[in-house]
């Protein structure tokens, strides 16, 4: 059976309740603010963007790394037998663009 308390354990007890349900109270005033639910809001979103920066970072790494393994060996040399084709190709796609463009011109 509980011990009987007193009247002055009783008032101890209701301030110290009371004193918790005014922290717990100002904490969800807190919470509940508008700033403090913008400063949240604007965390994970600026959180989201940096991992998505980042896995796009890692990507695009991984496909320059891809097509560079393409035109030069491991040992930093270039391949001559890849890359002339390439050049010989983009060469061509100026020029015809330079002459498709000249053409309107003179329309």
């Amino acid at each position: 059976m509980a011990e009987a308390r007193t009247p002055a354990q009783i008032e101890a007890d209701i301030t110290r309740r009371r004193q918790e349900l005014a922290a717990t109270l100002d904490e969800l005033a807190v919470r509940v603010h508008p700033a403090t639910i913008a400063r949240d809001t604007k965390a994970k979103a600026v959180s989201a963007l940096d991992r998505t920066v980042g896995q796009a970072y890692v990507a695009a790494n991984r496909a320059v790394t891809q097509v560079r393994a393409q035109f030069v060996t491991d040992g930093g040399r270039p391949r001559a037998g890849r890359i002339v084709p390439v050049a010989v190709a983009a060469v061509v796609l100026v020029g015809a663009a330079a002459a498709a463009s000249a053409r309107r011109r003179h329309r």
